[in-house]
């Protein structure tokens, strides 16, 4: 990574780098002028926002805001975006600059806040169209709606990317989104889904004429960011090996790459989009039948399905203590508590060694991730989102509707049908851990 120097832009007022003559070149011959920004849809193929942007105009600027996120959120949480988290997002947005620049584009990367970095680039460019992925997070919201109202002038063009469905697709309206996932995944489970999109084969020109090349482009460790790793992962966990078809039995593996699909990482971050993977699972049953597990993988996306509609719906509830049931949970808030359940110092091994993998990796499976939460809020009494906001620090994988909507549930205040869900943390080690390997590999062995 550190060879790859891609296009950076350092915006903190307005952008003064632009050459005068080539702005009055654009804004006396009407050449129709698009600024795409992306955001969760780090990928060429299958975004539908890029490609009818694309078909309005005649020249185009490519921007990504580094670090973006943190323009919004919590309180909850003054640490540093992890690293491992940073790599992967630095990762797959320098493989969709070298996507772009095969197709004679170029990504310019932004390092300012938002909001005001994109408001200079339309006034200083005279953009006329802009694009942009619908997005239930509240601040991608909030921030598209104070660049409309800077510049209401700019024609806006925007779609999901993030979704299997649309709005329109929903058998009810967004409001009567039921309350819990099952009568959801009930209704929608036999919707047909729209087959993903090809990337466009040519991009109108770039703004300006494109940077050189980068010579030499370097990964390092096992996960990397993009879509051309991201549809590796799907076609290698699918085809290459067949394990999806044990998918169901090995799913709740503690720290084994081949128990479950990783998928996750590129879906958060839209180097894959849902629409794909879901057509690539119907694809491998045709080719070589279905069964249990193949649904399971269904399963899983109509689970993240849910919690971008339900965010979608309940909006700030969704950061809210008494969350969307607005019930007032009994824990409080204890820095030494939580610092220690942070660094896995806690007095639960099982606990101990899944933060440390966390820590270390940027990963933790979906079982370790119920037991922790389950530990931080009914056995250490901890306000819950203190941990939603510590796991948004820290995974790779993080989708802000997934991780607080399954804080909620852990914590009574939301989607669980049975309310204050907890787990036995002892029965559990025994069943996901019982020769204590997990624990060994992440506590040593005196300390399991």
């Amino acid at each position: 990574m550190d060879q790859y120097k891609p296009t950076l832009i350092l915006i903190h007022i307005s952008i003064d780098l632009i050459v005068l003559g080539t702005r009055l070149t654009f804004m006396k011959s009407k050449l129709s002028i698009g600024l795409y920004w992306f955001r969760h849809d780090l990928r060429l193929t299958d975004n539908r926002t890029f490609n009818k942007l694309c078909s309005e105009v005649d020249r185009l600027i490519c921007v990504y805001v580094k670090g973006q996120e943190k323009e919004f959120r919590s309180s909850f949480s003054e640490g540093e975006t992890g690293r491992f988290k940073h790599k992967f997002e630095q990762e797959s947005a320098v493989e969709l600059d070298i996507a772009l620049r095969k197709k004679k584009q170029y990504l310019l990367f932004v390092d300012a806040p938002a909001h005001q970095s994109i408001v200079d680039l339309i006034e200083n460019y005279s953009i006329t169209h802009m694009g942009v992925e619908e997005h239930p997070g509240i601040y991608e919201t909030k921030s598209l709606d104070a660049i409309q109202a800077s510049c209401p002038h700019v024609q806006y063009i925007t779609d999901i990317s993030h979704n299997l469905f649309n709005e329109s697709d929903l058998p009810f309206e967004l409001g009567n989104l039921p309350e819990t996932f099952t009568p959801f995944r009930k209704r929608v489970e036999n919707i047909s889904i729209d087959p993903p999109i090809a990337a466009l084969l040519e991009l109108p020109h770039a703004i300006e004429p494109m940077p050189q090349a980068p010579e030499e482009l370097s990964f390092s460790g096992r996960v990397r960011g993009g879509e051309v790793a991201g549809n590796e992962q799907l076609n290698k966990y699918l085809f290459g090996t067949d394990l999806i078809k044990q998918y169901k039995q090995t799913r709740n593996a503690l720290d084994d790459w081949d128990s479950s699909s990783k998928l996750s990482m590129w879906l958060a971050n839209g180097s894959l989009s849902a629409r794909t993977v879901y057509h690539t699972i119907k694809q491998y049953e045709s080719q070589r039948g279905e069964n249990e597990s193949t649904y399971w993988l269904y399963f899983e996306l109509l689970w993240r399905e849910y919690y971008q509609w339900y965010l979608a719906k309940h909006r700030g509830k969704l950061f809210q203590f008494s969350g969307v049931k607005q019930i007032t949970p009994s824990t409080n808030f204890n820095e030494n508590t939580f610092k220690r359940w942070c660094d896995g110092r806690t007095k639960y091994p099982i606990v101990n060694a899944c933060m440390l993998q966390l820590n270390q990796t940027g990963y933790m499976s979906n079982r370790g991730r119920q037991l922790v939460a389950s530990c931080f809020v009914h056995e250490l009494g901890l306000d819950w989102r203190y941990g939603a906001a510590y796991f948004e620090q820290q995974l790779i994988d993080h989708d802000v509707a997934s991780n607080w909507g399954n804080w909620q549930y852990l914590a009574g205040v939301g989607a669980d049908p049975q309310s204050h869900r907890r787990f036995n943390l002892a029965k559990q080690t025994a069943t996901y851990d019982p020769d204590a390997v997990f624990r060994k590999k992440w506590l040593g062995s005196e300390q399991q």
